[in-house]
């Protein structure tokens, strides 16, 4: 009987101690940004290293500007620099699935973050739900624009996660608006201001008439509409834009353009370090956990401004 106790006791202790192996503590977070010149990624960096430093985590951040193959170099770095978990938003569609593969064949759990990697995912993937959010943002432009009007298309950058879902969730909106018609589309490289100050001048000069503008990031909408004051068009041209970024929210606060989503950065940023930890620890994950984005307007931009979600 005696025997039997200590048994037990060594099985239990055994236990105790295999549970502890297998729930490991994270202690270091590789970050690996598209790019931090963009507000939007900016926030959720900083959201990422907030929410670490209250968990007592180190984060080695990179940041690949833009370029695909200079953040697989940056991936291959830290997988060398002992990491527990990678943070990843991909610099750009193509290649974007080879830092996940690296990682997870050094046995490093991956959260992507924004946009997945096509053909091989990250262990989760947290987005806004860009679909149903673009849906929301061009159904309002067409409907200040009275549901019928020429329409042209700033995109992101082609392939991305951001860019299809953004493309699908509008061309939802014009299915259901046959008096728009959509008379130009380009893509951007960077998502940034001065490439959409120069699609829109381009645009407006080729169609001087056109009514209504989808900017599928601030940046690319704050651009197209510095190109529309330079021009300046008899005609009323509404935009819209995505993501809430900072500096937009301002100038969406004044009257530069009309929408936007506002899409919660500070939470992915929180959400994405949990998982991170999770992970880490032996726990399943969701493999895709989708967030609302808030359509964002002169009345209630306010709000967004004061306090960023």
């Amino acid at each position: 009987m005696k025997f039997a106790r200590i048994l037990l006791a060594s099985a239990a202790v055994l236990a105790m101690s295999l549970g502890s192996v297998q729930a490991k503590d994270t202690k270091k977070i590789g970050l690996a940004v598209a790019n931090l010149q963009a507000n939007f990624f900016n926030q959720i960096k900083q959201s990422v290293e907030d929410e670490a430093k209250k968990r007592g985590i180190q984060v080695v951040t990179v940041d690949a500007k833009g370029d695909g193959p200079t953040q697989i170099n940056q991936i291959q770095d830290l997988l060398t620099q002992n990491i527990d978990a990678l943070i990843y938003i991909p610099a750009g569609a193509a290649a974007a699935s080879v830092p996940v593969k690296l990682a997870k064949n050094a046995g490093i759990p991956v959260v992507n973050v924004d946009r997945n990697a096509d053909g091989a995912p990250g262990d989760t993937f947290l987005a806004t739900d860009s679909v149903a959010s673009a849906k929301a943002v061009c159904d309002y432009i067409l409907k200040q624009a009275g549901g019928k009007g020429k329409m042209v298309i700033i995109h992101g950058q082609k392939g991305t996660t951001p860019e299809v879902d953004r493309s699908k969730g509008c061309a939802e909106s014009l299915k259901a608006n046959p008096g728009v018609k959509v008379v130009a589309e380009q893509y951007s490289n960077m998502w940034a201001q001065d490439e959409g100050f120069q699609i829109m001048q381009n645009m407006l000069q080729a169609n001087p008439d056109v009514s209504i503008v989808f900017a599928q990031a601030d940046a690319l909408a704050l651009g197209a509409a510095q190109a529309i004051k330079v021009a300046n068009p008899s005609q009323k041209i509404v935009v819209g834009g995505f993501d809430g970024d900072t500096a937009a929210l301002e100038a969406l606060s004044k009257g530069v353009f009309d929408v936007t989503a506002t899409q919660q950065t500070q939470k992915m940023g929180r959400d994405a370090v949990a998982n991170a930890v999770k992970l880490v620890a032996g726990e399943k994950v969701p493999a895709v956990q989708l967030m609302d984005a808030t359509l964002t307007t002169k009345e209630n931009v306010a709000g967004f401004i004061a306090n960023h979600p």
